[in-house]
């Protein structure tokens, strides 16, 4: 069953689009079920995943679960998942800080969760559900109909929903610039799920480490992968083979950590963290938003599919409140 569950590597046409425009990687075709995931995942419980929303347009995304050095129990894995879906539908969102409770990022998986579910099925089950969702929580697709068209086949985004919603669920992927806010240790999925964020920021006395080899595995939430296309393979090779410790120093030489931050304490980091993101997401929601969008299609799509998805999401900006208002105040930026 187990070997079933990894026959993923061929996709037809459909499945690629289908990924384009935002369902998740593994569906029921896979051998995927993911009611039956979320059974076994609520049998461990323990933490949550907390959600402040800021008028500012920025959302605290807390991994709370201190006493065990805030590692994923089955119920923070299914909360996740459902705090993305709710930062999906916060329209007046634009950036999101991503930290742990208690001065500590993550330590990775409940390791009374691995144990139970200690078969190789349950493994690739589990990184299935994983790798939806911090795919989900990583892409930015919006949700706008008349964004995506396929001009071969004359169908719009809702027609091809039509033909696609009886094989898969539509997840729609973030559109908010995300930072993790590393304070203490990011450890095993823990800087897997770094790396799920678009940028990450360190405190002095913080470290990441991909503790993987040391455990028999290799990264399962997808960590591998971006961790590569962040880095480059020569250092993600080192990195991952070694089970490197990375403190901020070394995680900025390499390019994983974008800026060390003053302090360590855990009220005024995320102040900084505050400070430092704002710069991104200062304007209007929907232009943010947008730049997101462009941005992931540039990276995720071929250049035709990248170039339609810009020029789409520019129709919805061009003329709107933010253009018109820049032009009346006849803005310039050379001073």
């Amino acid at each position: 069953m187990a070997a079933s569950l990894l026959k993923t590597s061929s996709l037809s046409l459909k499945t690629k689009l289908l990924h384009q425009i935002g369902f998740p990687l593994y569906n029921s075709s896979h051998g995927f079920h993911e009611e039956n995931v979320k059974k076994k995942l609520q049998q461990f419980a323990g933490g949550s995943i907390d959600l402040q929303k800021e008028d500012c347009g920025i959302g605290i995304l807390t991994l709370n679960n201190p006493d065990k050095r805030n590692a994923f129990s089955g119920v923070m894995m299914l909360q996740l998942l459902e705090r993305v879906i709710e930062l999906e539908n916060w329209k007046e969102g634009k950036g999101l800080i991503v930290c742990g409770a208690k001065n500590t990022f993550c330590s990775g998986s409940d390791l009374n969760a691995v144990k139970a579910l200690g078969t190789s099925q349950d493994g690739v089950e589990l990184c299935m559900f994983m790798q939806n969702t911090l795919t989900r929580f990583m892409r930015a697709v919006t949700s706008s109909s008349h964004f995506w068209t396929f001009p071969e086949k004359n169908i719009s985004l809702c027609a091809f929903f039509q033909f696609a919603i009886s094989e898969l669920k539509c997840l729609w992927k973030l559109p908010l610039i995300s930072v993790a806010l590393v304070q203490g240790r990011a450890m095993g999925g823990g800087a897997e799920f770094t790396t799920a964020c678009d940028f990450r920021l360190m405190t002095p006395s913080s470290e990441i480490r991909f503790v993987h080899k040391e455990m028999g595995i290799t990264p399962s939430w997808g960590g591998a992968a971006r961790l590569t296309e962040i880095i480059g393979s020569r250092q993600a090779l080192k990195v991952l083979s070694g089970a490197l410790k990375l403190d901020p120093t070394i995680a900025l030489e390499i390019g994983i950590a974008d800026e060390i931050l003053q302090s360590s304490d855990e009220g005024q980091s995320l102040e900084e963290a505050r400070k430092w993101l704002q710069q991104f997401i200062s304007g209007p929601s929907e232009v943010i938003r947008a730049l997101k969008t462009v941005v992931s299609s540039g990276k995720e799509l071929a250049l035709e599919e990248a170039l339609e998805t810009e020029r789409d999401v520019l129709s919805t900006l061009w003329g709107g409140p933010a253009n018109l208002e820049a032009i009346a105040k006849r803005k310039k930026f050379y001073k």
